[in-house]
């Protein structure tokens, strides 16, 4: 059988991921469960806590069925327990009991010491924790691009080209980018607010997304109302967030669709995309504003209903709700092109799964498009 270890970054985005990977051994690291904790006196958004305490309500569900230590089956197969990092056993080298990250990472590596027969996969949507996990050897993926927690990109839709950025490259260089950008705009060279040049062959050994991130500030330095530019930057960290599952992305995704639209209020296609990256970046309730005020502008709109069916879907669990935006989209869509009828398709999976989900939880949706 499978192992998947997941990390607390995974369950705060979605708490389903829990039963997301069927036939398949799930570990919760027992650091996970602390971290989780934490959250109930912290001062994080109010989703983050609504999300932990939804992870902590599926937990004590599945421990009335047996020890949480010792393994408890899973609704659609497999087993799930929470495992404590091994102490006495001591930790691998390069990793401290001080550090949290280090302990979830201690239990997938103490897990696979006497070899794991049917492989292991760390679950991370934390660029540093995927990185680190790679240097053990360990075989690693990011929640967007797991069996069943393919939500993220399979369900939000966008009307923008996307970038695509290999993540190997953008960890290595990460570190470089943040101390270039902080040299250019706020070093010695930088005189009266303006922006330093940085040799041309400097720029060129970053990877083609920073390089656009480094050309797009530089214009918005010079000239902060050209929304082209900070369209395209809004976009391009729209998909960083995609790609590595760095939460930090939606923030700064975020800030730039506002200023946007501050200038452009009736752009509904960007604000339907902030609403996306609100919802990323665990903004739950601001994302159903948004998302509801492109509807007020337009009805018809299919990208904001589609994407506030998922964000009632995974983000409240309000199945009637969800239904409801998805059965709007079938119809927004049984008689268009191509692309119409591909959406057409995913609202339709997107319905049957959100039926099948409230049925397990004791909420059957009616029959029909009424709920």
């Amino acid at each position: 059988m499978k192992t998947i270890v997941l990390d607390t970054n995974v369950l705060l985005a979605d708490p389903q991921a829990l039963l997301a990977f069927p036939d398949a051994e799930v570990v919760i690291p027992e650091t996970v469960l602390g971290e989780l904790d934490k959250l109930k006196t912290s001062r994080v958004d109010p989703d983050l806590r609504f999300r932990g305490r939804e992870v902590s309500r599926i937990l004590f569900e599945l421990s009335e069925q047996g020890s949480l230590i010792d393994g408890v089956e899973l609704p659609d197969g497999g087993l799930l327990r929470v495992v404590p990092v091994d102490t006495e056993a001591g930790l691998p080298d390069g990793l401290t009991a001080r550090n949290a990250d280090d302990r979830i990472l201690a239990v997938a590596v103490q897990l696979c010491q006497d070899g794991c027969a049917d492989g292991l996969t760390m679950i991370t949507n934390d660029l540093n924790m995927l990185l680190k996990a790679q240097t053990f050897g360990l075989e690693v993926e990011r929640y967007a691009e797991g069996p069943d927690g393919g939500f993220a990109k399979r369900y939000i839709i966008r009307p923008f080209q996307r970038y695509r950025v290999p993540l190997g490259i953008l960890g290595t260089s990460l570190a470089v980018f943040a101390a270039i950008i902080f040299v250019s705009l706020w070093g010695p060279g930088a005189r009266d607010g303006a922006v330093s040049a940085v040799p041309v062959e400097f720029r060129d050994q970053l990877p083609p997304a920073q390089q656009r991130i480094l050309d797009y500030l530089t214009i918005l330095e010079r000239d902060e109302t050209n929304l082209d530019t900070r369209l395209s930057l809004a976009n391009l960290y729209f998909e960083l967030r995609m790609n590595t599952g760095d939460i930090r992305y939606s923030s700064l995704a975020i800030r730039h669709y506002e200023r946007y639209l501050e200038l452009r209020p009736e752009a509904v296609d960007v604000r339907a995309d902030l609403a996306a990256s609100l919802f990323y970046g665990g903004q739950t309730d601001r994302a159903i504003q948004e998302a509801l005020r492109v509807l007020e502008q337009n009805s018809d709109h299919v990208q904001a209903t589609f994407n506030l069916g998922v964000i009632y879907w995974r983000g409240r669990q309000d199945f009637p709700a969800a239904a409801t935006q998805f059965n709007r989209v079938i119809e927004l869509t049984q008689n268009g092109d191509e692309q119409a009828q591909a959406i057409n398709r995913e609202a339709t999976a997107a319905l049957a799964q959100v039926r099948e989900e409230a049925a397990a939880a004791g909420q059957p949706l009616p029959e029909g498009g009424t709920f």
